[in-house]
Formats: C-alpha cells, structure tokens, sequence
C-alpha cells in the first residue's frame, strides 16, 4: 500500500481508538455520583419587559419561576436573583436551584422554616433570561446582545424592589461570560459561575470573542464584585475544566474564588456541564448560599457566606470562632501514654483528654478525625451534637498544669468518609448530607516538649460518631522517580507508618499537567492483617494546586481505579503558580488496635486515559492543522510545475507525493519545534515539555490521514453531481466578453450589497464553496487529457497544420492547469470551512427564532469573502489558465504565501483558529490580484 493510502486507513483507526480512550473518561477519571433534584415548577413571563425597555425584546423574554404551592406570584418583597442560561440553554434551568432555594426557606408551604424564621433574611425571588437557545459560544456579537439585554433586565427587575436593592447573578457555561460582562455594576451583589470557561474560549472561531475574554480579564482584576467560579472537573466533557479556573489575581485583590467539585465539601464528586445546575450536592449548597448573600451587606460578610456555603477546604474560615484560654485543674481530664493516639469508638458525655507532645521533633503536626461531629463550626450540614476543640497547654516548673490557649488550625476541612466496599462516589445517590469527617491539623513546635501538651475536649457526645487524634508520620515519604522514568513501567512507594493518622508521599520529580494522568495501585501489607470495619479507611488526597482536590478510597484489590489528574497546567492557559511536582496525604483512623492492609502504592502512567486527555483539547489544532497539510500540499505542487514548467499535479498526485515524500520531514520538524518552551498560545501550548513532544507527531500523521480521507469524501460528493449535470446540460456557446463583464459587475455588487445588508460574509463563503464545488465536479466529469511529458510527434503537413497542433496541445496543457488549480482551491475551502462554519450554524439558528430583522453585527464586511468571491467566479467560466504566474514573481513566488498559511495554522491556529481563515483570505486576495487581475475585467 502506498504511503499516503496507508496513512490515511491508519489516521482512521487512530480516530477511532482516540475515541474509545475519550469516552471512558467519564467513568473512570472521574465518576459522578449526582443525587437527582425534583421540583413544582411554574414560570411566569414577564410581559411589562417588552421593547420600550430593550429593542432585543422581540428577541429574548424574562421570566419569573415560582415554586407551585410553596410561593405566591408576588414579588418585590425579597430578594432577586437572575440567572442566565448558556449556549444553547434555557431559562427552565433555573428551576432545580430556584426550588431548593423555596424549599430550604419555606419548612413547608407558604411557613417559613424555623432555621429562618428568627433572623432577617428574606426569600429569593428567581428570575432567568431566555435567549431561545442562542449559540453564544460560536459568536461574539451574540454574547455582547444577550450582555445588552441583561442588562436592561437587571434595571427592570431592580425597579420592581425598593431603592438600593442589589441583585444576585447566577451564571451557566456561557451565561457566565455574559454575567461577567455585565461588570463593572453597583446593582450587582454577587456572582457565581458555573462550569463557565473564564479563562479560555471553548470554540476559537471568533475574533470577538477573544475580545470579550480580554475585557473580561481585565474587570476580573480589579472590580470589588465577589466571583465564585464551580467547575465539575473532567466529567465535564464540554469545557475542559482548566477554562473554569478564574485567573489569577495578583496581591490582596478582589474576592475570588475557584471551587472544583470534586473538593466541594459534602458533595466530593465530578458534575458533568449539563448536571451542574440540577446536580443535588451542588444546587442546594448553591441556592443556600444566596439565601445568605441576601443579608449581607459588605463585601467581607459576602465573602464569609461564599467561604461557607461553596467550601472546599483549601482556605481557612474567615473568622474562626476560637474558644477562650482557661486554667486546667485535676481530675478535669484523662492523660495518654506518649506517642499513644486518642480513640473514641463511642463517646458519650463531655470529657478533655491530653496527648503529650512527643520529644521526638520529627512529630510536629497534630491531627484530630471528628466523625459527623464539627469542630470550631466546621461540619457537615446535618451534624450530631458532638463537638471537639483542641488546646495546647503548657506546664509550671514544678510540672503541674497552667494555662491552655486554643490552638489554630492550618487545616480545617471536612473530608468524604467512603463506605468500604462500595464505589466512591455512589453512583446516581453520592454523599449525604450528615456524612463526612472534620479533619483539623495543625503545627506543634516541640523545642520545649517535656512541658507541653495538646488537650482535645469533647463534648455532647451521644454514643454516635467517633474521635481519633493523634500525630502525621514521622517524616514525608519522598521518591525521586521522573515522569521519564514512569513510561516503560511503574514504581512502588512504601509507607513508613502503615498505622500513622496522616502519611504525606511527596513526588517532587513527577510532572503535574492536564494531560498527564498517573494510575496509583494499592499495596497489600505482607502481614495480610486487616481492619474489619475501621473508623476511617485509608483515603487518598490529591490536591494538585490551589483549586483542585481529588479523593480516593485505597483499598488493596479494590475495582475501581485510582487515576490522579489535574487541570493545571494546561495547553494554551497561561498559569504563574509553581507545580513543584506531586504531594499525596492519605488520611486513616491509624491502627485502631488492628493494622490496617495498605503498605503502600504502586505509581505508573495510565496511557490510555492520557491520550483520552489530549484528544478533549486538541479538536482546534487538528483542524488547524489540517489547513496547514493542505497548504504545504499546494506550495510542494506549485513549486514542482514552476520548476519543471509542467502542468500543476492533480490534488490526489500531490498529495501522495507530499505524504510520501515530505511528511517524515515536516514531523521531524514539528517534533524539534515541541521542544522550544514558546508562550502558552502558540503551537502546542506546552511550553516545550519534551514529554508532551509525541502529540505534535501524533497530531501531523492524524492531520495528513485526514486530509487524504476528506478528499476522498469530496471525490464521492462532487461524482454524483458532475453525472446529474452531464445529463442536465445542453451545449451552449460562451458568451461573448462584453457580457460576460456585465455579468460579473452586476452579480458581484449584488453579493456585495446582500453581504453588506442581510447575510453575514459566511453565508456567501457557504455558497462560494458551493458554486466551486459544482464547477469542479462539471470539469471532474470531463476529464481533461493528460499531457506526456516528451513532445508529441505531429506531423506536419503545412504551417496551419504546425499552429493548430501548437494550439491545441497549449489549450490542453490550459484546461489541465485549470482543472487542477481549481481543484486545489476547493481542497483549500473545503477545509477552511469549519473554521467559517459556527457562525454560520449561529445566524441559521438566530433567523429561524428572532427572523431575518435580528441584528447580526459584525459579520457584514464583505472584504472578508471578496477574494474567494472573484477567484470562484472567475473558474466557472474562464478559457484560459486560471493562476499562471505573474512577472513580478521572477524573483519572489506568491507560492511562498502558501508557506506563511501553513506557519500561521500550525502556530497561531489552535489558539486563534479565526486568524487561519484571516491568512488564507489575504492570500487568495493576493493571487487574485497578481494572477487573475486585469483578466478578470477584461472578461478572459
């Protein structure tokens, strides 16, 4: 088989491998485990809303949703909120936060619940925007409409409330783009986000969009308005995850806030894009904390309810509730052996115990477990009445107990407490509300230990939950294995002490990035001893930075995989934070007076969920890249029928002997340029990892596969068409050049003017490609005859006889060229269409449900198809060659345009895919320019 062929079966195949490494990412990366959420609802339009306040109101609509039987249809009295759908949402998503909402206000219909009745917060009013399923995420001029009629909504929604009322704005997917955009506003109180793509379009098709992004950052900087941005991490297979995270702010900047939902404290699991907003776990945390933003009026008490309701443990509380010293006195406590941990299985009643801090100056952190209790106000939502909090005390010289002053924590979070035996997270039900485990840690100094102690005082014990305090591992466990070293095979790491409350594994030569995923294996003690029902099974955390955690139950022969992964670093995201490597904490109740069986973990590459990972962020690249192929393809032809002063090679032929003779070139190259560390928006966007090098080989053969398979597609597509027009067809003669002229000006301002008025220049792009397609696919069924390369022998009878076989070998070599030459163009924009096609796909989509009058800015320059406008016309009805090369290229080809093309696309391209199409456009205007020029007006 031959090289191209077979590149293009093998392309085929990897695609389909490609996607069975994708599709199974959900359930073994990271599963989802979402308990549905059931509601009464019923949505009340807002008719006052019309176009005496907005001109989009034709467009779009408002509504008011409403708990049936829980709430009246008045408003004006409680507190509003608006949510904004995204790309291709509605406004009935609302419904499952505004019903846990009513529901957590209202204990039952129409009565307020007592956790409320006592206090001043008043009801949520919900209130969401229907954009009829827009595409914002395809087109900038449609985000900046729905931005221009949310706005006018929040004033209208706002003079409905008394003077100085603020609003909450709520924001899905795209929605939260718009929410961001309505930034800078006095009006606005609050705004959380979710599974919105902040910092990364997820289709980069549109200029505009870039410079929504850049406004966007830019507000995010420095605006006071607090922003919470929930992500649902790789189960969200619509928006890598790594686009969710809100940058970075510099310095002691506005409130902002990333929450992953894998680290939401009580719900500890992956949400997918759609179940973001109906997830139970999420909704009701969501709803909460908007009922408590309704009665804060500062930015620090926003931030506290925020810090609340959306935790996930990576930051303290904002005002923690520490108890007051106090002098101990005899017979109020119990003391333990050193170095010996606290458990209570079952406690009851109040009780203080006090741990000796050892000499030993390797244990320095303490650790305290409260199962379903809380500590210092930390808990899970439905908590037992069992409280702990912990005190260091200190010593006279005569060894008798003094003071003790409360001890702050570096730690305090709740973390999951999985059931043995069963999936973590559960499958269609996840977490309960009263499950989870306070976990509090903090640093002891040692120096002066023989005088020091840590007091852990329980209290409103009832015989539930348990107690476990006791002290990390002695010292980190520390490995210096590579990534490099990780893939032909795996490393075991042993823990230290098995028994330890906290064992930290610390993997500073291990790369953290998006698309990297490291499989970890349990290891069975060799004692083969075990806990049958410990308090706390060995849990592995792994936060990779500052937003992002991941829990894992570790069991020895356990089903379900342990795959640790991140969202940053990620290609063309531009992250400042360190990655100083891995850092693993596995958390346990310790021995228990039984061992429990992990020893250790097994680390490797899980290869097939990583290539999962670069199939979800490269779909741009490889469409860029494509481009790329198709234009070196061209540039390889032209140079050949230049130098050689043959005829230009037919698509098929020049495509076979660039993939033959070429591609191992161009993936050499491309594999050197992986290793340049250029920025994050260029290229790969890997900054040249060499690990990462193999995508860009990978990526090229995929890209020259395609290619030759898509122009097999086009053959198919173009052969039924060519036979219909045969046999539709009549001879007819060529019109003569002065009519042809007038043609070509009144058909071209006709465009013009349509492009200019009604249809955006991606519409005439569309039927530009059209009308090319058919004139290829009438000359395809024509076949033109080849010409040998060696000189027929005529002969030659007379002088006439001389000219007509002159010219009749001439106007074949003609209509090869043509032919040729046409069918590279519509090769060209063949590919340069998906890059066109979204928001095209937008303007079908807003005429069939705004209609032709809906605005549709900044799609109307008809400078942006003009070039492929007249190069098209100009095939369909020309005699003569089509691109012969201009004098002015003796010294400088326009064929090296074709090479700046491929440039553009393979570096500029899958970050900015738009600026491909740009390229090709001022290249097609130059060969129309140089190549057909004056022939075009002179109608040749």
């Amino acid at each position: 088989m031959k090289a191209a062929p077979a590149l293009a079966v093998g392309s085929l195949l990897a695609v389909f491998l490609l996607y069975l490494a994708t599709v199974r990412i959900v359930d073994d990366l990271s599963p989802q485990g979402c308990r549905m959420s059931w509601m009464s609802p019923s949505y009340i339009l807002q008719a006052d809303f019309n176009t005496s306040w907005t001109p989009l109101a034709h467009r779009y609509s408002l509504w008011l949703y409403r708990e049936v039987g829980w709430q009246s249809n008045q408003v004006g009295q409680g507190v509003p909120v608006l949510f904004i759908p995204g790309n291709a949402g509605s406004s009935h998503q609302v419904r499952s936060i505004a019903s846990s909402a009513a529901r957590q206000f209202y204990g039952s219909p129409g009565s307020i619940s007592p956790e409320f009745k006592t206090r001043t917060l008043k009801p949520l009013d919900f209130f969401a925007v229907e954009f009829n399923e827009d595409l914002s995420a395809f087109h900038g001029p449609t985000v900046e409409a729905e931005t221009a009629y949310t706005s006018q909504a929040i004033t209208y929604i706002l003079h409905l409330y008394p003077p100085g009322t603020q609003i909450i704005v709520l924001g899905h997917s795209m929605g939260g783009i718009v929410a961001t955009s309505l930034l800078p506003s006095p009006d606005i109180s609050a705004v959380i986000t979710m599974s919105t793509p902040h910092t990364l379009p997820p289709a980069r098709f549109d200029a505009r969009i870039d410079a929504i992004y850049d406004r966007n950052r830019r507000v995010l900087e420095g605006d006071p308005t607090p922003i919470v941005s929930l992500c649902g991490g790789a189960t969200d297979m619509m928006v890598p995850s790594e686009s969710c995270v809100l940058p970075t702010v510099e310095g002691a900047g506005p409130y902002r806030r990333t929450v992953f939902s894998s680290a939401l404290e009580g719900a500890w699991t992956g949400v997918g894009h759609r179940e973001m907003v109906w997830c139970h776990q999420v909704r009701w945390r969501v709803a909460r904390a908007a009922l408590e933003l309704g009665g804060a009026n500062t930015p620090a008490g926003k931030a506290a309810v925020l810090d609340r309701w959306l935790r996930d443990g990576h930051t303290l509380p904002a005002e923690l509730p520490l108890p007051a010293d106090f002098t101990l006195t005899e017979g109020d406590y119990d003391t333990l052996p050193t170095g010996a941990p606290l458990v209570l299985k079952q406690p009851r009643g109040s009780k203080m115990y006090l741990l000796p801090v050892s000499e030993d100056k390797r244990h320095h952190r303490f650790v305290l477990y409260v199962s379903q209790g809380s500590i210092l106000q930390v808990s899970p939502q439905k908590p037992l009445p069992l409280q702990a909090s912990v005190y260091r005390c200190s010593a006279n010289s005569d060894g008798t107990l003094s003071s003790c002053s409360s001890l702050s924590p570096t730690t305090l979070k709740l973390i999951p407490n999985p059931i043995p035996g069963k999936p973590f997270p559960l499958p269609s039900e996840g977490t309960d509300e009263s499950e989870g485990v306070v976990l509090f840690e903090a640093e002891v100094d040692s120096a002066e230990a023989a005088s020091q102690w840590i007091a852990v005082n329980v209290e409103n014990a009832d015989g539930r939950g348990w107690v476990v305090s006791g002290w990390e591992a002695s010292a980190p466990v520390m490995h210096d294995v590579s990534t490099l070293g990780l893939v032909f095979g795996g490393v075991d790491v042993a823990l230290r002490e098995p028994e330890a409350l906290k064992s930290t594994i610390g993997l500073p030569n291990l790369l953290s990035h998006a698309l990297l995923v490291y499989r970890v294996t349990p290891l069975a003690s060799p004692s083969g001893s075990s806990c049958k029902d410990p308090l706390l099974p060995p849990l592995l955390s792994h936060t990779s930075h500052a937003s992002e955690t991941h829990y894992f139950p570790l069991r020895p022969g356990q089903e379900r995989n342990v795959l640790l992964h991140t969202h940053l670093p990620a290609p063309y995201i531009h992250d400042p934070r360190p990655q100083p490597g891995i850092v693993l904490s596995i958390y346990s109740s310790g021995s228990e007076g039984c061992q429990h069986d992990l020893a250790g973990i097994h680390i490797s590459i899980d290869w097939l969920t990583t290539v999962g990972r670069w199939t979800t962020r490269y779909f741009t690249t490889l469409a860029a890249w494509c481009v790329a192929i198709v234009a070196l393809a061209i540039f390889a032809a032209w140079s050949e029928a230049e130098r050689s002063g043959a005829p230009v090679a037919s698509v098929p032929s020049s495509l076979g002997h660039f993939i033959g003779a070429h591609i191992r070139k161009l993936v050499m190259a491309c594999f050197v340029v992986s290793l340049v560390p250029l920025p994050e928006s260029y290229y790969l966007g890997t900054r040249g990892e060499p690990l990462f090098a193999p995508i860009s080989v990978l990526l090229i053969a995929l890209a020259g596969g395609l290619v030759y398979v898509s122009w097999w597609l086009l053959v198919a597509l173009m052969w039924p068409i060519g036979k219909i027009a045969r046999l539709l067809s009549r001879p007819t003669s060529r019109p003569e050049k002065q009519r042809i002229g007038r043609y070509t000006v009144l058909s071209m301002g006709l465009v013009f003017i349509l492009i200019t008025f009604f249809v955006p220049w991606q519409v005439a792009y569309l039927g530009c490609w059209l009308i090319h397609l058919y004139t290829c696919a009438t000359s395809q069924s024509s076949p033109v005859r080849a010409i040998s390369p060696a000189l027929e022998t005529i002969a030659l009878g007379s002088g006439d006889e001389d000219d007509r076989a002159t010219a009749e070998q001439r106007q074949r070599k003609d209509d090869l060229n043509r032919h040729n030459h046409s069918m590279h163009i519509l090769f060209l924009m063949t590919w340069l269409l998906p890059l066109s096609a979204p928001v095209l796909v937008v303007w079908v989509r807003t005429l069939a449900t705004a209609g032709l009058t809906t605005p549709f800015d900044g799609d109307h320059f008809f400078g942006n198809v003009a070039p492929f406008l007249v190069l098209v016309d100009f095939a369909s009805w020309t005699r003569g060659p089509l691109l012969p090369p201009h004098h002015l290229e003796k010294k400088l080809s326009v064929r090296w345009a074709w090479v700046i093309l491929a440039g553009i696309a393979l570096f500029v391209g899958p970050r900015r895919a738009y600026s491909v199409f740009n390229a090709a456009n001022v290249i097609v205007g130059l060969l129309v320019v140089l190549r057909i020029g004056r022939r075009y007006l002179r109608s040749e």
